[in-house]
């Protein structure tokens, strides 16, 4: 009888220390204040001629992703649309949606050596980034943007989904944080980081 007891015991241990649904990302990514995810996807729309779809996909989420590199076309502009993915759930699920049902606590930033924009101001980019939405207060969101193929080049593009919940019912989402990020880093920024994902951008 006491072993019984002490096997329920351990479980229930185990089911109460297992993190929840409600728990928000640890800074790393992968987890959301209600998703995982495992995938983020990037499709470059140009004004002619077929989208190039690159793609960040770690489908176990065991931190072994396969990312697919970024070449594009000096002198092209593209529509660039952001897609967020939990392959852990079957069927698999998009989260974009949830993220534009709560556009006012999120929003996408994109810098590092192959991009200048709002959040970056890397000396020879070989890519210009714009914001092409908004929430309802007016703030950039980053799930729909145009990309600006300027130089010849290569180097990596960071792109960072930030949840920034309310604070006592008060909107923490300003319209200064990609000024923020360009000044002093994600850290920066008040909220967590949902996920962060890099890719090698190569323009020609």
């Amino acid at each position: 009888m006491m072993k019984r007891i002490a096997l329920l015991f351990s479980a229930g241990f185990f089911l109460a220390s297992a993190p929840g649904c409600g728990d928000v990302g640890d800074g790393h990514g992968h987890n959301h204040e209600h998703e995982v995810f495992t995938t983020v996807t990037l499709t470059f729309t140009p004004a002619t001629g077929d989208p190039i779809v690159a793609t960040w996909k770690d489908p176990e989420n065991d931190g072994s992703p396969v990312i697919d590199p970024i070449n594009l076309v000096n002198g092209e502009t593209y529509e660039v649309a952001v897609t967020f993915f939990n392959e852990l759930e079957l069927p698999v699920e998009e989260v974009t949606p949830e993220i534009r049902d709560e556009d006012d606590e999120h929003q996408v930033f994109f810098f590092g050596t192959a991009v200048s924009g709002p959040s970056s101001d890397a000396a020879d980019a070989p890519l210009e980034q714009a914001y092409d939405d908004a929430d309802d207060n007016g703030f950039p969101i980053g799930l729909a943007n145009t990309f600006s193929a300027v130089a010849v080049g290569s180097g990596t593009m960071t792109v960072v989904l930030r949840h920034m919940p309310t604070v006592n019912g008060e909107t923490v989402k300003t319209a200064a944080l990609a000024d923020d990020v360009k000044s002093g880093g994600v850290t920066a920024l008040p909220g967590a980081t949902d996920i962060t994902v890099d890719f090698d951008v190569t323009v020609e």
